[in-house]
């Protein structure tokens, strides 16, 4: 599964062909999760000391469906191939002073467990709050201080070597995996309800998750209308990585996890 030539068919290598990244290769969708069950686990898991949300739950869970179940979904396009990633890795959209929102960036977050998670989501957060953030958000205040319209050239050429062409340069900070395999954002926590997020154009993303709100609805149980708490989730996602079986397969692990969250607890198989 892992060989490089099953990731470039014929349909994938014409997709990255035919649609441009990512004005006119977007899917959208939006899925509702029943969290009743959930829920109460996160409750009883920040009683025991484990200070777990449902964004760590959602983070590992999208992670090891890309590790383990649809490793289709953790590639990129470099000069109109598809290229598969050799780990996954997760960006995570965290509100910063003042309003502004920034990342941090989870490294091979498929291998953690829930605690592992926690402890290395909590440090980065602090210290992206403190103003330390990942060096590929920092290329922004540096892209934000140039004057216009020089602004938009360096960041032409800054999305020609890295996005278009797959080179990277640490040095210089640039390189075709700065954003990891996908992005999640909880606009949930901001009061929102629902979001249709957008593909970064200086990213090599497949996907964003976004998190929405939780209320209770009506729903059929065992053939019985009863109050549940229902989870809103927004995705947008690249076309020329997914079609509608990759996304099929995606949200019904997502969907298994939601239902058997105990799996996070230990590391993967």
């Amino acid at each position: 599964m892992n060989d490089q030539a099953s990731f470039n068919n014929n349909w994938r290598k014409t997709a990255a062909t035919i649609y441009k990244k990512p004005t006119d290769s977007r899917i959208f969708g939006n899925v509702e999760f029943d969290v009743t069950d959930l829920e109460k686990y996160i409750t009883e898991k920040r009683k025991s000391g484990l200070k777990i949300t449902m964004t760590h739950i959602t983070v590992l869970a999208v992670a090891r469906a890309l590790g383990q179940e649809v490793p289709e979904l953790n590639c990129y396009i470099r000069r109109g191939n598809v290229v598969h990633r050799k780990s996954v890795d997760a960006m995570v959209s965290v509100l910063l002073p003042g309003g502004q929102m920034g990342s941090v960036k989870v490294d091979r977050a498929d291998q953690l467990t829930l605690t592992d998670a926690v402890e290395v989501m909590s440090g980065k957060i602090k210290n992206s709050r403190k103003g330390n953030e990942n060096k590929t958000m920092k290329t922004k205040s540096i892209l934000a201080s140039l004057p216009w319209p020089f602004r938009k050239w360096v960041f032409r050429v800054y999305k020609l070597l890295t996005i278009d062409w797959g080179f990277s340069t640490p040095g210089l900070n640039i390189s075709a995996n700065s954003f990891g395999s996908f992005m999640v954002t909880n606009i949930g926590s901001l009061g929102l309800d629902m979001g249709i997020p957008a593909l970064l154009p200086s990213s090599n993303i497949s996907m964003v998750i976004v998190l929405g709100g939780t209320s209770k609805k009506p729903a059929v149980v065992n053939d019985e209308i009863v109050p549940r708490r229902i989870l809103s989730m927004g995705a947008v996602l690249d076309h020329r990585l997914v079609d509608a079986s990759h996304g099929g397969r995606l949200f019904r692990y997502l969907k298994y996890i939601f239902k058997n969250p105990e799996i996070l607890e230990n590391k993967p198989e």
